[in-house]
């Protein structure tokens, strides 16, 4: 996954996911819609879901580089932990 903004609402998560040249728009898991910039994908998202109340500025909204997705994957190897007890 790529560079992305991340908000949670009352109505559930929304992120806005810099894929390719486009911008994704995704509710929950499912994707709202393609935008050119990462502007009209937040406006078009503010007039999809006014009662999501999200914020107008993508400042107000946490931005996760694509370096730091690079790095929090988990290894299928790391996902093996035994349980104590």
């Amino acid at each position: 996954m790529l560079a992305q903004y991340v908000y949670p609402s009352k109505f559930g998560l929304f992120r806005i996911i810099r894929h390719g040249r486009q911008w994704r728009v995704l509710h929950e898991e499912q994707e709202i819609g393609r935008h050119d910039t990462a502007e009209a994908a937040l406006i078009a998202t503010r007039m999809a879901y006014p009662q999501a109340r999200l914020p107008g500025e993508l400042d107000q909204w946490r931005y996760i580089p694509e370096l730091a997705l690079a790095h929090s994957r988990v290894s299928s190897e790391g996902t093996r932990w035994s349980l104590a007890g």
